[in-house]
């Protein structure tokens, strides 16, 4: 698994095209501000491993959380960090469950609409710590 983790003073999308059947069609831009970004991409041989990622992405996740003082997170699967690509099942099981854990401990959670091209925009201050890159 690899993930970016950028800090946003905002964050927004705007779903433009579906691209898996399997998922509910999204339509409406949502914006947020003072939030955790993690740009997320499964790998194949995550598969073999989910209790393990999904672990050590939440501790990941928490960990950069609170390096940028949040606890409001968005997960965003982005398929553009490696060439191994998971089963777009299994990433959205891993976000469900991600989703679950922090809730469980008080973090605001949301997820980008999966399996839909989106329009982006951010507001990313150069800080320490506001960029952060981990392999899995």
């Amino acid at each position: 698994m690899k993930a970016l983790f950028l800090y946003c003073k905002t964050f927004g999308y705007n779903p433009t095209t579906r691209t898996l059947d399997f998922v509910p069609e999204a339509k409406e831009p949502k914006e947020f501000s003072d939030i955790q970004v993690a740009f997320i991409q499964a790998e194949k041989e995550d598969e073999e491993r989910m209790a393990d990622v999904e672990k050590k992405l939440v501790k990941n996740i928490k960990w950069v959380c609170g390096k940028n003082g949040v606890k409001k997170v968005i997960l965003h699967s982005f398929a553009h960090l490696s060439e191994s690509k998971a089963d777009p099942e299994f990433t959205l099981k891993l976000f469900e469950n991600v989703e679950k854990r922090l809730k469980s401990v008080d973090y605001e959670v949301y997820q980008t609409p999966f399996g839909h091209f989106l329009d982006l925009k951010l507001d990313a201050p150069g800080h320490s710590l506001a960029r952060v890159f981990k392999d899995i």
